[in-house]
């Protein structure tokens, strides 16, 4: 039995668009990696933290990966040690789902030090309690497509029910990252709690369409159906520029423009790296324009979530 692993978790974009609380898919880069040893004290200690500036809590209660853990040991009524070192490797509060990549990463890594006692459906659950700690609520739009991988549907919660949808295997996504930080519990509140019968009627007509157009590879369908209804009405009003961004994109090529999570980042899918790298370019030069610093990452779709690298 192995006594020490490293797992890399993936950065996730959620919502997009018309899927809030919903859709999610995976990214290759960036991601978290987080390394588990076992030790001889019989509890869960979070040792060291690194590219966070101090702002993730080492307490066990407070720390997305470490309550992971704590929720997946306590399914096995076991009471091993466990010494957690998280390495972030992706922006906090960045809208890329940090807070799930950690919490992911550590119950993978428990998951394979333990000889894989629990299936990926299993192990959604524990992620799902851990990245509660941080967004004060349980949303699965980041963790199950940094779990599964690929472009996650998310039907139902209590239990979390979640499809697999297909995807073209050829689209690139654009991510901006603006400099900027939005705390997701605080941008969930701004979200209006009833939504007008006309916006609802779109809203469902977009999430339906938006799944044929990923299924059938239909870029023109995909583009009109990555409407928000729901927050980025209110979300965008955080971004300072965020339009103009959203418009450089789309004149840039992008077949759709939209906000990923609570923000600041922003997405954009486009048919090839080439169009990517295009993308990217004109959405950081609108993002300068507000004197803002940002940086930009682009990648296919990640089909595989957590993998071990050591």
């Amino acid at each position: 039995m192995e006594k020490t692993i490293k797992v890399f978790a993936p950065a996730t974009v959620s919502n997009v668009g018309c899927g809030f609380d919903t859709l999610g898919f995976a990214l290759n880069e960036p991601g978290d990696i987080v390394i588990l040893k076992k030790n001889n004290l019989n509890k869960i200690k979070v040792t060291k933290i690194t590219g966070d500036k101090g702002a993730i809590s080492k307490k066990m209660e407070e720390n997305t990966a470490s309550m992971a853990v704590k929720h997946l040991l306590s399914k096995l009524n076991d009471s091993i040690g466990i010494d957690i070192e998280i390495r972030k490797k992706m922006p906090l509060s960045s809208g890329l789902g940090s807070s799930a990549a950690s919490a992911v990463a550590a119950v993978f890594a428990a998951n394979k030090l333990l000889n894989n006692p629990f299936s990926k459906n299993e192990l959604l659950e524990f992620a799902l309690l851990g990245e509660k700690v941080a967004s004060k609520a349980i949303h699965a739009d980041n963790v199950a497509p940094c779990l599964f991988g690929g472009f996650i549907l998310v039907r139902d919660y209590n239990p979390a029910d979640i499809v697999e949808l297909n995807y073209p295997r050829n689209m690139y996504c654009t991510v901006l990252y603006p400099q900027l930080k939005i705390n997701t519990s605080e941008a969930r509140k701004l979200i209006k709690k009833n939504l007008q019968l006309t916006k609802a009627r779109r809203h469902f007509g977009n999430i339906g369409a938006l799944v044929a157009g990923l299924n059938n590879s239909d870029y023109e369908l995909i583009g009109k159906s990555i409407v928000d209804e729901i927050s980025e009405p209110f979300r965008s009003k955080l971004i300072p520029g965020y339009f103009d961004i959203k418009n450089a994109a789309l004149t840039a090529g992008a077949i759709a423009c939209n906000i990923s999570g609570s923000g600041p980042s922003i997405f954009a899918f486009s048919k090839n790296q080439k169009e990517a790298n295009k993308i990217g370019a004109e959405m950081m030069l609108a993002l300068k324009k507000k004197n803002i610093q940002g940086k930009v990452y682009i990648s296919k779709i990640n089909p595989n979530g957590p993998k071990v690298i050591g």
